[in-house]
């Protein structure tokens, strides 16, 4: 009998053991992760976030979501009309950008969607 509660004892320790160890193993992932994003680590940057725009910071055109491009910059993922937007964006992001924190500025302000512009789109 005695035999049998010490197999079992050996055993159970043993299965508290590894899923401590696992446990240990997520959180230590998880707290290298957390400091990665608070460094700025490289090797394991945070996810980049979609800034939501819904007009094109280059044309000024409604964006469609079905013809969607989108390009990442800094972290931060942009939306655009078409291909070649990104390209043009790329020689200048914080011109682009301010472009779009004003938009977002402007629909917050006023809470309505924005209103649609016709322009000229030469691609």
């Amino acid at each position: 009998m005695f035999k049998k509660i010490a197999i079992a004892s050996v055993i159970t320790w043993f299965i508290l053991g590894v899923t401590s160890l696992s446990f240990a193993m997520d959180c230590g992932e998880m707290a290298h992760h957390v400091l990665a994003q608070l460094t700025g680590d490289k090797e394991h940057p945070s996810p980049a976030v979609n800034v939501g725009n819904k007009i094109c910071p280059v044309t000024g055109e409604r964006i469609d979501e079905a013809a969607k491009v989108t390009y990442e910059y800094q972290g931060k993922i942009y939306n655009f009309c078409c291909a070649a937007c990104p390209e043009e964006f790329k020689k200048d992001p914080d011109k682009y950008i301010k472009k779009i924190e004003e938009e977002k500025k402007e629909t917050n302000n006023s809470q309505e969607e924005p209103v649609e512009v016709e322009h000229q789109h030469s691609h």
